[in-house]
């Protein structure tokens, strides 16, 4: 598509959201944002994302030292453990902040001087792919866009939304049990309800004024400038506001993030966008458009709480039965595959997967562990449980204290190994790849939840833990480090690779990739379960003389296709398939 082509896309889908007149007066100044950039962006060619791909989530000052930056530190240490095993590093906001552990963002222009500054970014841009958080749904109080209204600044007036007390506003989807307005007095002027959708310091932006959309996209392609590859567009689903709607998934949000797409085709093309919207499946999948016109990437939502599901379940059916309809829309857009992350497990994802007696043995068993669980409003006044916070680790562990600690770790990696298997680009949240457990401790100093999940280390400590091999964080680096390397070694495992999900029963989670190019196969099975499973494998070699050899060991052949194979508990198993 030509730059012609592509300005007139923009244009069409300013129209949409703004009308004729509006686009007519603004095209000028977007077309001035976008020269200007042009000449600031790199003019590469980056690669898009294939089975070496996966990526580190990550606070910026995740990893601390005495005198060195806390960017610094993370660089200097995914230098030396991550490097070859890990392409990209998704680091949680990095910006001035007031509250909210980062997404309340005060200053979207520069970075925390507490962690360091843009030429550490774009340090760790050289070396890695960079993927930065676009916190674009809302500001922080203290933002000067806020400021200013709150100033009277008629610059800012329409920069915000407020709200009369007597608007219906019960059609409202609520993610949190807090109230949705909140009252604000401006410099000399009475008392305002400001539409807060996630706290009452996080003040929703105004995209009705094209002047916000317009300062937006200017931060997005300045995120670049410092070397940004791919950006994770946070609680997207709410960006367009409209009274007497859900106000979530509306067409005008999916339009500027459509926008969003045209803008970077125009200007830097190997831009990867990725929707974070915490919602039901069938909705999470909607932001991939129509496979070539929206985000390269979804998050896939669903997948932590049913691997959590059928772990415990010992039963991987619901699992199995899910897998089988997910698929990439097009060679284009695929998902980003987790289990953990800075957040808990999401449970409105599930919502129609499991029945509500299946979601709520999930949050007794989390309770049971020692975990917490976040609730929020629904339309009819009640609350329902909506996100479970505890350590991944932990979250698969035995109520009753029956699992060794060597058993809970066989346990954990059989769920990361479904992570990796699956079609296409897997985010480990820190704490899962360094074998944490939960921090309770953290809860109590901050009253907030998602803390138990959220501890920083002490590079120190870190690296004296990882060279103690009978330590628990150094078993499940190591294990893992073992399926990264396995997984980019094969093309089978390439995000625009086949899947197929196999029912080998329903102790084992089983499917077959196969690589976009031809030739690898790889078969991977997974046993849920504390009982050995034996597999029929014998209908996979199609009557030609089949040896499966072990993907992680590549010098050790497992079986020949026309026999059982027997899994031990919590084994995995990914086998290349070589037919002659």
């Amino acid at each position: 598509m030509t730059q012609v082509d592509t300005r007139q896309k923009i244009k069409e889908y300013l129209v949409r959201l703004y009308g004729q007149k509006a686009t007519e007066k603004i095209t000028p100044r977007l077309w001035e944002v976008l020269d200007t950039y042009k000449t600031r962006l790199p003019k590469r060619y980056v690669a898009p994302p294939d089975q070496r791909d996966a990526f580190l989530i990550t606070y910026g000052d995740q990893f601390q030292a005495e005198g060195h930056a806390p960017l610094k530190t993370l660089l200097g240490f995914c230098r030396d453990y991550f490097k070859g095993i890990l392409s990209g590093i998704h680091i949680l906001p990095f910006y001035p902040y007031t509250s909210d552990d980062g997404f309340s963002v005060s200053d979207y222009r520069q970075v925390d001087p507490s962690l360091g500054s843009w030429q550490d970014i774009q340090e760790i841009a050289a070396e890695f792919r960079l993927m930065v958080d676009a916190v674009i749904n809302h500001c922080s109080t203290q933002h000067p866009w806020f400021l200013g209204f709150l100033q009277g600044n008629p610059r800012y007036r329409d920069y915000f939304i407020t709200m009369s007390p007597e608007t219906d506003l019960s059609m409202v989807v609520r993610p949190r049990a807090l109230p949705l307005l909140t009252a604000f007095t401006p410099s000399g002027g009475n008392s305002l309800l400001l539409w807060t959708t996630f706290s009452s310091d996080q003040v929703d932006l105004n995209y009705h004024n094209p002047e916000v959309l317009l300062e937006i996209i200017a931060i997005l392609l300045e995120y670049v400038a410092h070397g940004a590859q791919w950006i994770r567009l946070d609680a997207i689903a709410y960006l367009w506001k409209e009274v007497g709607t859900a106000c979530i998934h509306l067409s005008h949000t999916h339009w500027i993030i459509q926008l969003f797409r045209a803008i970077f085709n125009d200007t830097a093309p190997y831009v990867r966008l990725i929707t974070e919207t915490n919602v039901p499946h069938h909705e999470n999948i909607s932001y991939f458009g129509d496979g070539t016109n929206e985000a390269q990437l979804v998050y896939n939502f669903a997948l932590p709480p049913l691997v959590l599901h059928s772990i415990h379940q010992q039963d991987a059916s619901v699992l199995t039965a899910w897998a089988a309809g997910v698929y990439s829309p097009s060679p284009e857009a695929t998902f980003f595959n987790f289990l953990a992350s800075h957040d808990g497990v999401g449970l409105n994802p599930v919502r129609g997967i499991l029945t509500e007696s299946e979601i709520e043995s999930l949050v007794k068993r989390t309770e049971q562990l020692g975990g917490l669980v976040s609730y929020k409003n629904n339309p009819d006044g009640s609350q329902s449980a909506y996100e479970l916070n505890i350590n991944y680790f932990d979250a698969l562990g035995d109520p009753e204290g029956r699992l060794s600690q060597d058993e809970q770790i066989q346990r954990f990696m059989v769920a990361q190994a479904v992570l990796l298997a699956l079609q296409g680009v897997p985010g480990i949240y820190v704490h899962s790849l360094l074998g944490s457990r939960g921090w309770p401790e953290g809860v109590t100093q901050t009253g907030q939840k998602r803390t138990i999940n959220r501890q920083k280390f002490q590079d120190a400590q870190i690296r004296t833990e990882l060279a103690d091999p009978t330590s628990r964080r150094s078993q499940i680096f190591r294990a893992y480090r073992s399926f990264l390397k396995a997984r980019a070694g094969s093309t089978a495992f390439h995000p625009a690779g086949g899947q197929q999900i196999l029912d080998l029963g329903s102790q084992t989670f089983a499917l077959l990739r196969t690589s976009p190019y031809g030739g690898e196969e790889v078969l991977c099975l997974h046993n849920l379960t504390p009982r050995p499973a034996i597999l029929q494998l014998s209908r996979l070699s199609g009557g030609v003389k089949t040896t499966l050899r072990d993907l992680v060991q590549p010098e050790k052949i497992i079986a020949q296709t026309d026999h059982s194979l027997k899994l031990k508990p919590y084994q995995v198993q990914w086998l290349a398939i070589e037919r002659e």
